[in-house]
């Protein structure tokens, strides 16, 4: 019987983090201007309502992933801390219309920021037209006005599996498409309830057949239980759907709302799977404890082939 990777600890207990996960604490000048510039546009970034541990590196190198449509999810995925816009989680906060003015505001921040790798996401909002594929196509038009020599990632929810508001969203121009099956198929229940892993591969390999140009990438957490034995056939599916580029990440608990983390794997086996994805033809893999879906995502485009 296949047993779970790294270091495997019971269901609900704590642990202190181990020496790889430590990062310092942000607050250098470069990474207060790009607060600055963030607040000053009044934008969301994922660095921040996710809790990303690599804030303070990514901010302090003028790289931010901006998160669009609002700060409130149609989710309930239970590994984000983004938060709910539904009234049965017992939060006061409701659903707002999308800000017309979002994507001029995201465009002059990537100029402001001079981006040669603009990465935007967003929010899931099952409650808007077209799962909101026209707020991100107004998005990288405004981006491409106002920085017209940069590289643009979209990360995308899975579009309720609309292939048509998926189609809006390839006819773009982007560089990159990226959409995260974030966990194995076991798990899904358990980690991403209202998402499907076929519904996300089928979103990944539509986006490959609709703009063959564009690189696709797709990452996973790893950490709550998995098995190695089911990562490597998770990589087998995302190749067989096309895919470019895969991220490999240690889960974090962002708060005690959250799944719990059930293990800490270590370097040595986020090299490991650097070089199985390798070896089953990703153009780029980025793996290790801190990685996440835009870490180093400007390396992806430029040392990926097309």
């Amino acid at each position: 019987m296949a047993i779970p990777i790294g270091r495997f600890r019971k269901e609900g207990t704590a642990a202190p983090k181990p020496p790889w996960l430590k990062v310092k604490a942000p607050g250098s000048p470069d990474y207060m201007a790009t607060h600055n510039i963030v607040k000053g546009l009044r934008l969301h970034t994922v660095c921040e309502e996710a809790r990303c541990p690599n804030i303070g590196e990514c901010w302090s190198h003028a790289t931010a992933t901006f998160m669009i449509m609002g700060d409130l999810c149609t989710r309930k995925c239970h590994f984000c801390s983004v938060k709910k816009g539904t009234v049965e989680e017992g939060l006061s906060e409701s659903l707002q219309p999308l800000d017309p003015l979002e994507p001029e505001r995201v465009g002059r921040a990537v100029r402001d920021l001079k981006l040669k790798h603009a990465v935007i996401t967003s929010v899931d909002r099952d409650d808007q037209p077209n799962n909101g594929a026209d707020h991100f196509a107004k998005t990288v038009a405004a981006i491409h006005y106002h920085a017209p020599d940069c590289r643009i990632e979209l990360l995308i929810p899975d579009l309720q599996g609309n292939l048509d508001d998926l189609a809006i969203i390839m006819a773009t121009g982007i560089d990159v498409l990226n959409h995260n099956v974030e966990t194995v198929p076991r798990l899904y229940r358990k980690v991403r309830p209202g998402a499907g892993y076929i519904r996300s591969l089928t979103i990944l390999k539509t986006a490959k057949e609709l703009a063959p140009s564009v690189l696709t990438k797709s990452g996973i957490m790893v950490g709550l239980g998995e098995t190695k034995d089911e990562v490597l056939a998770l990589m087998d599916d995302l190749r067989a759907s096309n895919v470019d580029i895969m991220t490999i990440g240690q889960y974090l608990r962002p708060s005690e709302r959250q799944l719990p983390v059930r293990e800490f794997v270590t370097p040595e086996e986020f090299k490991e799977y650097e070089e199985e994805g390798l070896a089953r033809g990703f153009s780029f893999v980025e793996s290790g404890p801190l990685v996440r879906s835009s870490y180093h995502a400007w390396k992806h485009t430029v040392e990926s082939p097309r």
